[in-house]
């Protein structure tokens, strides 16, 4: 009787489980709100951007400009782009995507599964300097941002150029988060050795995990996730350029009083108990040689294959803080000059921001923007917009 007991509730979830993975995804979609879309453009949802659903829907519809980036999109006032183009109607609704630690090889990996809905496709990317540090990012950073869905799909995507997927792959092979899945593990290494029997013996297995996967994705997709605090202003309603920067600029003079880096006191609280530590503490850091602009242009080189319309928003450093803190400035000027000329050798636009280091209120601490910059981020994209829409 004890053993009845005990194999009958593991052979009931047996069943669950494989009655569940066996539905198919044209049912379980119909079952996703028809609102959910909509409702996750500014939820920073980490499940929406590490699975392929929403945001297949966000670019089927051509009414969402997706912004990509990292921890910037979190800092929300009444001059971010999410609340800016709630109230003032320029033809298209912002839906953001990215976290802290959303380096170049994440989003990589996220556009090359979206490499067939991104022809002709308008899209804001924002690039963090911190991301160009020596190393490139780390496994704190990449492993919680990695999508195993999506490097699965990488694997099985025939549209991407092949030598640019074998390029990501041997990448990816150097973070822990991929080499712990053995399958997959097992998969990458195959293909880079273009070992077509272990290719094929493993393949059965890798498609129906990445189905598990893809059911995954849709019952996260079903329910609604809590975002970031969010009050729609409309202070920034049918305001002139000159007028947003001046409110923004008088928003960040009243949030930052505590200090004279202009950083806002909260951020600055925090800081202040270790400021004799942190001066000239990164006298040797530099952007200029890192590991990320081999991520970057890998990324690059998916968004061009496809066909994507980008608009790259280069992001500077907060000069004050940077020399206090002692980097140098050629580690800084240099970063700005290489980026630029990467990313305009592939004929793609850039709105290049890095010489408001010094615009106070331009970054809303020591890394990230905020008030006025936000502001000139918005013009950026309207301008980007309208001129794409009209040619």
């Amino acid at each position: 009787m004890k053993k009845r007991f005990l194999f009958g509730p593991i052979i009931l979830a047996f069943l669950l489980f494989f009655t569940t993975i066996s539905i198919p995804n044209s049912w379980l979609e119909a079952f996703v709100p028809k609102d959910r879309v909509e409702k996750s453009a500014t939820e920073l949802n980490p499940m929406m951007f590490q699975g392929t659903y929403l945001q297949s829907k966000m670019l089927e519809d051509s009414r969402y400009l997706p912004i990509y980036g990292s921890s910037e999109l979190s800092r929300l006032d009444p001059y971010h782009p999410s609340n800016y183009f709630e109230v003032n109607n320029k033809g298209f609704t912002p839906y953001l995507v990215g976290k802290g630690g959303s380096q170049s090889l994440i989003h990589a990996i996220n556009f090359a599964a979206h490499m067939d809905q991104l022809k002709g496709k308008k899209l804001v990317f924002i690039i963090s300097p911190q991301w160009f540090q020596k190393k490139g990012s780390d496994e704190s950073h990449f492993a919680p941002n990695f999508s195993a869905l999506q490097a699965y799909d990488l694997m099985f995507n025939q549209k991407i150029d092949q030598n640019v997927k074998r390029k990501m792959i041997k990448r990816m092979l150097k973070y822990h988060a991929v080499k712990n899945d053995a399958l997959l593990a097992a998969l990458y290494k195959a293909e880079l050795k273009q070992d077509h029997t272990t290719l094929s013996l493993l393949s059965p297995a890798a498609k129906a995990y990445r189905n598990v996967l893809e059911k995954k994705d849709l019952y996260y997709s079903m329910v609604d996730s809590p975002g970031p605090e969010r009050t729609i202003s409309q202070s920034v309603k049918d305001k002139s350029w000159s007028e947003l920067k001046q409110m923004a600029a008088k928003l960040g003079e009243k949030e930052s009083r505590s200090n004279k880096f202009k950083l806002i006191d909260d951020a600055f609280r925090k800081i202040k108990p270790k400021m004799t530590k942190l001066k000239n503490r990164k006298k040797h850091l530099s952007y200029v040689q890192s590991v990320e602009y081999g991520d970057f242009q890998m990324m690059m080189d998916v968004l061009k294959e496809s066909g994507a319309d980008p608009l790259f928003i280069s992001v500077p450093v907060h000069g004050k803080w940077y020399d206090y803190t002692g980097v140098p400035k050629k580690g800084r000027t240099g970063y700005y000059a290489k980026i630029k000329k990467q990313i305009e050798a592939e004929g793609f636009q850039v709105a290049d921001l890095s010489g408001h280091e010094y615009d106070p209120y331009f970054l809303k601490d020591t890394i990230h923007l905020g008030w006025k910059g936000w502001v000139y981020v918005d013009k950026a994209i309207e301008d980007f917009y309208k001129k794409d829409s009209r040619s």
